[in-house]
């Protein structure tokens, strides 16, 4: 296990995945060029959430993997799992007037259920169940399965997925598989979700916190790039030939984030001290300032420049939320120093 040294360069890294989930939603390029829209946020853009899963299975659950000592779930993964759970409850009580004024609330349990435990209850919240369920499923898998069969596991579920996701239009041509994908498309409406998804991420996290991939910074920058290239190669071809049902999951995605986040590891640098908290507040707290953009905008009679205008509406919702996120980053300081100090 890694002892942790200076991992600023992952710490700081959680800001620009942020701004590329933040660019996911509001495609920045489309007023240009669709295509071009299409490979840096729908491909490049990608790289973000599987970063923040990784970071998980890094720092959460590497030590319990290490360890497997029944105080390492309750004071490390089961602390993780409580404050994520909190997170989402929390989250879904902030989005759910938005979800009731927009008319998208389900009107029957199962559509309730699917969406709390696959879907999230607000179409970005998708990633906190996902990385529960995801956690979850690699402490299962460890209690019965050695590393390699746990590998092995995590790399089926993740094809899995990703035929369902890129290669659903290609696959859905044989009759057998696209029963099988409508079947599990009324469990969950994408395939990008806790149990085809994320634990191939998480368990990538765990395996580079153990210690034994050993690289220059040279060799996991060559890797990065060619696998990088070859994902955008693979993004388009699926683009283009249109077999895509989602955008979420390339094969390529695997080499490109091991080897981005080996980097990562290796490189040195110091550490922003409010990255972690304010790319949470980010990544929470964008679509709110996406409708609050585009509500001002429509207000000022300006929704040709601040919405229609991709790029600029991209940075204003990176500003806004950025803001909005130093104002919760401030009160939460502010509590804990003359609140909780004082308790």
């Amino acid at each position: 296990m890694r002892t942790r040294k200076n991992y600023a360069a992952i710490d700081d890294f959680r800001l620009v995945a942020a701004l590329l989930i933040v660019a996911i939603h509001t495609a920045p390029l489309e007023s240009f060029d669709k295509t071009a829209d299409f490979l840096v946020t729908y491909c490049l853009g990608r790289i973000g959430v599987p970063f923040f899963l990784m970071v998980t299975g890094f720092f959460v659950l590497g030590p319990y993997q290490k360890k497997r000592r029944p105080e390492i779930i309750s004071r490390g993964v089961g602390k993780f799992l409580k404050k994520t759970a909190a997170l989402y409850a929390v989250s879904t009580l902030l989005y759910l007037p938005l979800k009731i004024y927009s008319g998208n609330i389900s009107n029957n349990v199962g559509g309730w259920l699917k969406e709390i435990f696959f879907d999230g209850t607000f179409y970005h919240l998708w990633y906190l169940p996902a990385v529960l369920l995801g956690c979850l499923l690699i402490l299962g898998f460890l209690q019965f399965c050695s590393p390699m069969a746990v590998s092995i596991l995590v790399f089926v579920l993740y094809v899995i997925g990703v035929l369902g996701d890129s290669y659903y239009n290609l696959i859905s041509q044989i009759p057998f598989l696209k029963t099988v994908y409508e079947g599990l498309f009324f469990v969950s409406s994408y395939t990008r979700n806790g149990i085809f998804f994320a634990p191939m991420f998480l368990w990538m996290g765990v395996l580079l916190a153990n210690g034994k991939v050993r690289m220059t910074k040279r060799t996991a920058g060559i890797g990065f790039a060619i696998s990088l290239v070859c994902m955008l190669a693979e993004g388009f071809v699926t683009y283009y030939f249109e077999w895509q049902k989602h955008n979420s999951m390339y094969f390529l995605l695997i080499p490109v984030m091991f080897y981005l986040f080996e980097l990562l590891v290796l490189q040195q640098g110091k550490e922003i001290g409010i990255a972690r908290d304010l790319s949470m507040y980010i990544y929470i707290l964008h679509p709110l300032c996406i409708v609050l953009v585009r509500g001002i905008a429509g207000a000022l009679k300006m929704t040709k420049l601040l919405v229609e205008q991709s790029l600029i509406h991209y940075f204003v919702v990176v500003i806004a939320s950025i803001l909005l996120s130093l104002a919760v980053v401030e009160c939460k300081t502010i509590y804990r120093k003359h609140f909780v100090e004082l308790d």
